[in-house]
């Protein structure tokens, strides 16, 4: 099965490439022009740096390397996707185009053609004095004077009239090309801009009053990486600190490598404020990436990571799990040891990466679930295909008398690209029923 899959994928996007190929290069540019080289070495080049970008970081390959391949690799994949649309939504654009320069052309060539190039010369006009001859009879000798023919109407071009082809070809082509990369470049303005910040109210049963209003910035999915480093933690940071909230979460999917190479972008996290500190669980990517390190180094700059644990914070419980990735370490979610023998009348708040733990979190008496993993899909129509593997895609949902809230997510993975899905930090203020 592994191979038929790796075997469908190839052709898939052998498949693709060559109808972009020929899209925006085979009907647009002359055989053996430069652009036309240019544009098949690129066609060959694109594809292999995409390869080597998804490969590299799972294949040990130096960081500095993977850092190199990585933003023209993934950044083509976003662009290949919004081309082939672009390209598609211009197949039927191109008919319509065509007959619209057929008719233009057609009615052109109808056109009546003006009297003066038709009309007999009169003696106004240079024709001469009219004939004369003996008696009352008329000269029929006499030949009319030189007057060139009216030039004949040009035909019509034909449909198939190669200029057209090229001007159709050239104008749907272009209009694709500015669409696709234009939405790249847009998504990716979204992601180095950094997440924006939203805020969500949650009535919380077993709230006590003296807990009402307490607010939880939760971050998710920020994936430091070869392309989001350090700069992108500050912006993070500085972000979650601006809204003064009284305690930050990080749900999980921190990372996307070890901690010798992300270490360092990984530490402005050390500067996290909040009265009630700042808590981590793991998310699938620390899985690929040497979780138990991760944990340590988190810990190591003042978070506290919540492994299938639970802590008491201002009246409510606040528990987090391990992501279901850990199950091939042995580590993964723990329901009945984070919240087996707790009190069920207390209000009380999960970090779990993924929101398709949402049945266990009912199971438990969870009042909130707070998840990420999806990135609301990323890259449209990406949410399309997460709808079928989550229950939530993005924002809040109630399953019986629990709550579940899935963030967005800080980062990207792969491209940095994001399109109908902006990256967020959501800050939760937990309302009492009592308040």
């Amino acid at each position: 099965m592994v191979v038929v899959f790796v075997l469908v994928a190839v052709a898939l996007l052998v498949g693709v490439h060559r109808y972009v190929w020929r899209r925006l290069i085979g009907d647009t540019t002359a055989k053996g022009s430069l652009a036309r080289r240019t544009g098949t070495v690129a066609a060959f080049v694109l594809p292999l740096l995409s390869i080597g970008a998804l490969v590299s970081s799972r294949s040990g390959v130096p960081f500095p390397v993977q850092q190199v391949l990585a933003w023209p690799g993934y950044l083509w994949l976003a662009a290949l996707l919004y081309l082939t649309l672009a390209l598609l939504v211009g197949e039927a654009v191109r008919p319509l185009l065509r007959r619209l320069l057929t008719r233009r052309a057609a009615t052109a060539a109808a056109a009546p053609v003006p009297a003066a190039l038709t009309a007999e010369p009169t003696a106004a006009e240079g024709a001469g004095p009219a004939p004369t001859g003996t008696g009352t009879g008329t000269r029929t000798d006499l030949a009319p004077p030189d007057v060139e023919p009216a030039a004949e109407p040009a035909a019509a071009p034909s449909v198939a009239d190669p200029s057209r082809r090229l001007f159709v070809s050239r104008a749907v082509g272009g209009a694709a090309a500015l669409a696709g990369l234009g939405t790249v470049g847009y998504g990716t303005y979204g992601v180095l801009r950094g997440p924006r910040t939203k805020r969500l109210t949650v009535r919380l049963a077993g709230l006590p009053r003296a807990a009402h209003g307490f607010r939880i910035a939760m971050v998710s999915d920020i994936h430091l990486g070869p392309i989001l480093g350090r700069a992108h933690t500050r912006r993070v940071v500085e972000a979650i600190n601006a809204t003064g909230a009284d305690l930050v979460a990080v749900v999980g999917d921190l990372v996307d490598g070890s901690v010798a190479d992300l270490g360092t972008a990984a530490e402005p996290l050390s500067g996290l404020e909040a009265r009630h500190g700042s808590y981590f669980v793991t998310g699938n990517h620390e899985y690929f990436s040497g979780a138990a390190e991760w944990v340590d180094h988190v810990r190591e700059l003042g978070l506290r990571p919540l492994e299938n644990a639970r802590v008491e914070v201002a009246g409510f419980d606040l528990a987090g799990v391990n992501d279901v990735a850990g199950e091939s370490e042995g580590q993964g979610p723990d329901f009945a040891r984070a919240l087996g023998d707790r009190d069920r009348s207390r209000a009380s708040v999960l970090l779990a990466h993924q929101p398709i733990v949402i049945d266990d979190a009912v199971e438990y008496g969870v009042g909130l679930q707070l998840s990420g993993h999806t990135h609301g899909g990323q890259l449209w129509p990406g949410n399309l295909l997460a709808e079928l593997a989550n229950p939530t895609v993005a924002g809040y949902e109630r399953y019986g008398d629990t709550q579940l809230y899935v963030s967005r997510g800080a980062g990207a993975w792969g491209p940095p690209v994001r399109v109908g899905a902006p990256s967020d930090i959501t800050v939760v203020e937990l309302a009492s029923p009592m308040a």
